[in-house]
């Protein structure tokens, strides 16, 4: 299949296209700058906030995986991370809808709930949260995802093609974890982001199973870790953090994101942890 994955350069991005080359696909990214060496797919350096471009790049696509965004709100001007990542949203699904791309899938993240760039803590209704749970962000980047994810369903909702928007915490790799997890750890903030993470490798995995999973329309599905980055159990975690919140069972480190409905949509299963990465 031809996949054109925008944001290929990145963190995660680079991940996706590995493991979609490696599933067999012919793979075109797309990014602001050129990706690591060796990386084993096509590659296009481009601004995709030029609706031209992003039409001439993806119009060959069966499928497109939009991952290109500012990925946080913080070190750039909050006009500048939603401004851009709106105009990279719209093109990159404009151009797929008229190009005829038959299944889009989307890079949105846990932002859309609030976390962990809030202002007010968010208002949190339960936990472990689903994807039934209402979004509720404060910031330019958690609100440019939610916006993201609502203009997926308005060229679903005329046609364009079927799509999911995969909802992920901070990811995270084995070779930069200690060095972003324990600071937070550190500082007292872990619950702003819901001591929750993803194994890129996972988040890659999730993309593939968006590829082929029987969607029909928008399918809005959370994945994470299988647990959460931190060494105390998450109900007690929630029980200090949220104490007026309804707590459902969350065994053990249990990752504060209920991940059934992404097995039932996706066939979504997260293998790998942070217990099992190398200590050094």
């Amino acid at each position: 299949m031809r996949i054109v994955i925008t944001g290929s350069s990145g963190l995660l991005g680079r991940h996706v296209a590995a493991a979609a080359v490696a599933a067999g696909h012919d793979v075109l990214g797309i990014d602001s700058v050129p990706p690591p060496a060796g990386s084993g797919w096509r590659h296009v350096t481009a601004d995709l906030t030029d609706l031209g471009i992003a039409m001439q790049l993806v119009r060959d696509a069966d499928a497109v995986f939009h991952i290109a965004a500012i990925p946080r709100p913080t070190g750039r001007a909050a006009a500048e991370v939603f401004q851009t990542n709106m105009a990279l949203a719209y093109n990159v699904i404009e151009a797929s809808a008229l190009s005829g791309v038959t299944r889009f899938v989307y890079a949105s993240s846990f932002s859309i709930f609030g976390y962990p760039f809030f202002t007010n803590w968010p208002k949190q209704l339960y936990l472990p949260i689903d994807d039934n749970h209402p979004a509720g962000p404060q910031d330019a980047y958690g609100l440019s995802k939610w916006l993201g994810e609502e203009m997926v369903q308005a060229a679903v909702a005329r046609g364009a093609f079927t799509a999911v928007s995969l909802r992920m915490p901070w990811v995270q790799t084995p070779e930069g974890f200690a060095g972003q997890i324990g600071p937070r750890r550190a500082s007292g903030d872990a619950g702003r982001d819901l001591w929750s993470y993803i194994d890129a490798r996972d988040a890659a995995d999730a993309f593939l199973l968006a590829l082929q999973a029987p969607v029909e329309g928008h399918a809005r599905v959370m994945i994470s870790a299988a647990d959460s980055y931190m060494d105390e159990p998450t109900a007690e975690l929630a029980e200090r953090a949220f104490p007026d919140v309804t707590r459902n069972p969350m065994p053990g480190f249990a990752s504060t994101f209920d991940l059934d409905n992404a097995r039932r949509t996706l066939g979504y299963e997260p293998r790998h942890s942070w217990r099992d990465y190398p200590t050094s």
